[in-house]
């Protein structure tokens, strides 16, 4: 395999990785319209006679994307969530199960209403909640559990399903790393009770910043839509506020952007599982790593991360990172343990008044020692550059 850059031998890579964000023509003449229609925010003000408004039509091609029968945009998918919870009835005081490795937003949101996140562990090869946990861990101030669909890969969805119809408890899923993923065919978003996703500028459709929440059941939507507008209604009058809510809309703007941003979605989807897979062939057997395993039912895998295992003994996590970074391959860390998070537990504390600790050993573990991942942006790069991501990283392994 040669001698390791970090000691003077050649890296693995030494140009740049496909560019993010892809943008062109299309997203251009999409904010020119914008600029031109005087129409620039979410609610009201004049338009040119001809001009569709494009986050109604945003709304409905995301829909429709992710099988789902409506969907509302929000400020961000930190937002989402927490719009999400109230949209399905939960209260302040009331608990939601989340897993602890994910982005700090799955358990922030809910806290930002007052929801008391309780952490139930991961699976050891997949890093997805782990749902057998979910179930013990429900009593009676449970109300929801929140599904995270790390990296774009689905988690349970069957059997969490069951488990939230058992117990009467809301299902919500974290998808903001998830767009164009499905599960036993159907798009992710539209199997639990509300699904939440990122539009930031480092997601798989991006906007910069944005949300969108989904939903098959019209009173959600209603209640989340409501939320997110002052406390509107549908079709009602304008200064109707039959609901508590803020302003928590996106801008035209953004929604042109998401539009445009949509109609390169399937490509690059297509890229990234490809890219994927040859990795995956590339690293399979490879001493020191250990590829994560992927539910059959899972129909699609949106790869937002590509995420792996160390399994070296005598290896230390940062100590490869280092390395495999010396060697071109941009390879990351990934989570901290949330049922660890100082601020998680300083604000349950401040909501329950007691201060709670979550075991997670798995998770724990496997953040300390074992995760990994390279973002999304990686495996829109050619074949080559995938074939040295896979040599850099079987240098830094072979070398321990």
């Amino acid at each position: 395999m040669g001698k390791l850059a970090i000691d003077g031998g050649s890296p693995a890579r030494t140009t740049p990785f496909a560019t993010w964000p892809v943008y062109g023509d299309l997203e251009m003449q999409l904010l020119k319209e914008v600029l031109e229609s005087g129409k620039w925010g979410g609610a009201g003000g004049a338009a040119k006679s001809n001009y569709e408004p494009k986050l109604p039509q945003m709304e409905r091609k995301f829909a429709e994307l992710q099988n789902a029968q409506y969907a509302v945009s929000v400020v961000n998918g930190t937002v989402a969530i927490t719009v999400a919870l109230q949209a399905a009835g939960l209260k302040p005081g009331d608990e939601v199960i989340v897993p602890p490795y994910t982005f700090i937003a799955t358990a922030s949101a809910a806290l930002a209403y007052g929801i008391i996140p309780v952490f139930a562990d991961i699976e050891e090869d997949t890093l997805l909640i782990d749902p057998e946990k979910v179930e013990a861990l429900i009593t009676a101030r449970t109300k929801g559990i929140i599904a995270v669909h790390i990296a774009g890969a689905p988690a349970n969805m069957t059997r969490l399903k069951e488990i939230a119809a058992k117990h009467g408890l809301a299902l919500i899923e974290d998808a903001a790393q998830a767009v164009g993923a499905s599960w036993e065919g159907q798009g992710i978003g539209a199997i639990g009770d509300l699904g939440t996703f990122s539009l930031q500028s480092s997601k798989n459709l991006n906007a910069g910043e944005g949300g969108i929440i989904t939903t098959n059941n019209r009173d959600y939507w209603e209640n989340a839509w409501s939320i997110c507008n002052v406390g509107r209604v549908p079709n009602g009058g304008w200064y109707q506020h039959d609901r508590f809510g803020q302003n928590y809309r996106m801008s035209e703007f953004q929604a042109a952007v998401v539009m445009g941003q949509m109609t390169r979605l399937e490509e690059q989807m297509s890229k990234r599982e490809q890219n994927a897979k040859l990795l995956d062939e590339l690293l399979s057997g490879t001493k020191g790593i250990r590829l994560l395993k992927q539910d059959p039912r899972i129909t699609r895998h949106a790869y937002h991360l590509y995420m792996f295992k160390l399994d070296l003994e005598q290896a230390e996590k940062n100590d490869f990172i280092r390395k495999a970074n010396a060697e071109g391959v941009p390879l990351a860390a990934g989570y901290i343990p949330l049922n660890r998070n100082q601020s998680i537990i300083e604000t349950t504390k401040m909501w329950t008044g007691e201060e709670r600790v979550y075991d997670c050993p798995v998770c724990e573990r496997l953040c300390e020692k074992e995760a990994v991942w390279l973002t999304q942006h990686i495996l829109l790069s050619d074949e080559q550059a995938i074939r040295e991501v896979a040599h850099g990283l079987q240098k830094v392994a072979q070398s321990y």
